[in-house]
């Protein structure tokens, strides 16, 4: 066998779409050593050379699996003129911190308990207010063949993704669910 030379790594990172940072972190490595290794300023150990290739094995294996296979489904969301009450005791009863206001199978925004939490300590009452009165913006979307490392860049910024199809919801997609796969 031999081994991959400075060239077919930088390639291969590339091809995986990952940045030199994304690639040390996986690999456990620093991200200036990446960048020596791939000018050919370093002639890396075989045991590094190993982690960059078992990181390069475990992208591609992401890569495979698409938001379809981890959704969870049907989602528990609300509508936007459902009062505020309903809201969060459905967020109570679930266990969620966090739900997607759905119109007609089409997002419109979002609610989360940050906002409700604000709202009940200047309020002191919930009476009238529904949730498009507190909704924020909706959760980014992705389809049903987005790789689960699209997905995962996506919650680094988001609390959940939804999945759509045909124009609609068909599930949504948290940490936890990303979570998940790494425990098989």
């Amino acid at each position: 066998m031999q081994l991959p030379t400075p060239e077919d790594l930088k390639k291969k990172r590339i091809e995986l779409g990952l940045t030199q940072s994304d690639l040390a972190k996986r690999a456990g490595v620093s991200q200036p050593l990446i960048a020596r290794i791939e000018m050919s300023d370093v002639d890396p150990r075989l045991s590094t050379v190993a982690k960059i290739l078992t990181a390069f094995d475990e992208v591609k294996k992401e890569q495979q699996i698409v938001a379809k296979d981890i959704i969870s489904s049907p989602v528990i969301h609300v509508q936007p003129k459902q009062p505020l009450e309903e809201a969060i005791h459905i967020m109570n009863s679930n266990g969620i911190s966090q739900l997607p206001v759905i119109e007609n199978g089409v997002p419109v925004g979002s609610l989360s308990e940050g906002v409700v939490v604000r709202t009940i300590a200047v309020k002191k009452s919930l009476a009238g207010i529904t949730v498009s009165d507190l909704m924020e913006e909706s959760f980014p979307t992705v389809p049903q063949t987005a790789s689960v490392l699209t997905v995962s860049h996506i919650l680094e910024r988001s609390p959940a993704v939804l999945v759509m199809e045909k124009g609609s919801v068909t599930g949504v997609i948290t940490k936890s669910d990303i979570m998940k796969i790494v425990n098989g």
